[in-house]
């Protein structure tokens, strides 16, 4: 039986990626859990703690950790604590890491667990948006599996799957649900509040993700990490939004075939194929029954009202440390609007203004990230 280390564990795809576990016990493919990571959710980690019988966990919040060592001192398991708990979870006994942390905070685990030689299930796209040339650099040198749990580039990952000449391969085409607010203008998103900006259409995600699928950010962030884990330039990497989220994504031939991975809006299937590949295997998800959705619509991006995506593909085009200030801003000003202490048209204007003050560098290393991060952060906090 594999054991299986998941950071994220009390948020929407650690909580999903649980349910796949239950389902394939039994199975040739079945995992046990030895690690747990959350943030500082005490109550729901040591739910699971419990259910899944785990030796290690880790709450980044050393408070909340020291609370949950006395809610389990009746149990054998080790708790763990802040970035180095992290970091010694990512080393210890699993086979697989599966990362759904949220934001850039994942870089270093992702680093860790590639040095320690696990496979890696990747749902934290903020590590590739960062430091993509070092992790994927990384990843060659030590023969590491990564393998994406997103919708979007498992779809692309599943349908790559019949294409042995990388060279036959003519673009990536990503589909975006266009969040909540597709079709409004600017004028009309001056008005809106979190409220309004976490009722996504289709799909039931953590507060900061859904967010970013508001303002496009997400999809400009998901270009970037499709570049770095498919090794394909941004200029042939298309989005597309289709609101039905039934085609998760697309790829091109270059004898312009098209093939499209689809199914219903539920993350229990790529966190699944990412745990299992290459093999299949039942799942609890619902059959797709194209009769009840009629029809299947596509459209083209409004970049000028939604200008995160067009930041993240110049971000993408500099390099170097552009990326990790984009996303650092973003992450800081999300955080913001949803503290009601900034607008929601603020969000993309301070990515950009983190973008306009970053020097173009293209050698570098995990601390100037991190340090090209920071600077972002405190620029948000002294221009919101």
């Amino acid at each position: 039986m594999k054991k299986l280390c998941i950071l994220g564990s009390t948020g929407s795809i650690g909580k999903q990626a649980l349910d796949v576990v239950r389902c394939l016990q039994g199975t040739e493919d079945a995992y046990s859990v030895s690690v747990l990571a959350a943030n500082r959710d005490v109550a729901a980690l040591e739910e699971q703690i419990r259910a899944f019988k785990v030796p290690m966990a880790v709450l980044f919040d050393e408070q909340a950790a020291a609370d949950l060592r006395v809610r389990t001192a009746d149990l054998s398991v080790r708790v763990l604590s802040g970035m180095e708990g992290l970091l010694e979870a990512v080393r210890g006994d699993a086979d697989v890491v599966l990362n759904a942390v949220v934001g850039m905070v994942g870089l270093r685990p992702t680093l860790a667990a590639i040095e320690a030689g696990k496979t890696i299930a990747l749902a934290n796209k903020e590590t590739l948006v960062v430091g993509g040339a070092l992790v994927m650099q990384a990843a060659r040198e030590k023969n590491v599996a990564i393998y994406p749990v997103d919708s979007e580039h498992s779809a692309i990952f599943q349908c790559l799957q019949g294409c042995p000449r990388k060279h036959d391969l003519s673009r990536l085409i990503l589909t975006a649900s266009g969040g909540p607010f597709f079709g409004k203008t600017r004028k009309e998103l001056e008005q809106v509040t979190p409220e309004m900006a976490l009722k996504h259409p289709n799909w039931s995600m953590g507060a900061k993700i859904t967010i970013d699928s508001a303002t496009m950010m997400n999809k400009g962030l998901e270009v970037m990490e499709a570049s770095w884990l498919f090794g394909v330039p941004e200029d042939r990497i298309d989005v597309v939004v289709h609101r039905e989220s039934v085609v998760h994504s697309l790829i091109e031939y270059n004898d312009n075939s098209v093939i499209a991975q689809l199914g219903v809006p539920d993350m229990r299937i790529p966190i699944q194929y990412a745990l299992t590949y290459p093999k299949r295997f039942p799942s609890p998800v619902k059959r797709l029954n194209l009769a009840e959705f009629a029809k299947l619509t596509f459209f083209e991006p409004d970049e000028e009202t939604f200008g995160c995506l067009p930041l993240c593909r110049e971000a993408m085009r500099r390099g170097g440390l552009v990326p990790a200030a984009v996303n650092g801003a973003n992450e800081a000003a999300v955080a913001l609007f949803l503290q009601r202490k900034i607008p929601f048209l603020a969000i993309p204007e301070l990515a950009r203004e983190a973008a306009a003050r970053q020097p173009d560098v293209q050698t570098f290393a995990v601390e100037d990230i991190l340090e090209a991060d920071a600077r972002a952060r405190a620029l948000v906090a002294s221009l919101a």
